[in-house]
């Protein structure tokens, strides 16, 4: 039987995303990002990974725990693949990394992407440099 956990995390674009990281995708709680931070998607976050739900927390710490990342933009739904792990810690008070890798940190969300912010769509990359502009980013972990 497949269990489902769902957790949702609302944040702002900010004029200096790029979204070019080769490898990585980033939600901050920060309101201030630098273009340095080539990962970040979006910022003024109402959750890092401390913030997730104890139940979610647990679900994605399961060896076979698959999460499904939907981010909708102005109307405009992109989907990532990627997957927990035991290794997870889920306790930065800022951050929600997503990585292409295995590597694990406190900000680590998930592993195993199928996407970096370089590959999301250009279209939603213009509108996520808009500060007024929304993003929803919807998490299912399944196990």
């Amino acid at each position: 039987m497949t269990k489902k956990v769902v957790e949702v995390v609302h944040a702002f674009g900010h004029p200096n995303i790029l979204a070019t990281h080769p490898t990585t995708i980033m939600f901050t709680k920060e309101r201030m990002v630098t273009q340095r931070g080539d990962c970040i998607v979006a910022v003024d976050a109402n959750k890092s990974v401390a913030d997730l739900s104890p139940e979610f927390k647990r679900a994605l710490k399961q060896p076979n725990a698959k999460l499904t990342i939907e981010l909708e933009v102005d109307g405009q739904v992109g989907t990532i693949t990627a997957y927990g792990s035991p290794d997870l810690t889920l306790s930065h008070p800022n951050d929600l990394v997503i990585r292409k890798s295995e590597f694990t940190s406190d900000r680590t969300l998930a592993v195993k992407a199928d996407k970096s912010s370089g590959e999301l769509s250009r279209a939603v990359v213009e509108k996520l440099k808009n500060p007024k502009q929304q993003v929803t980013m919807t998490l299912t972990v399944e196990v």
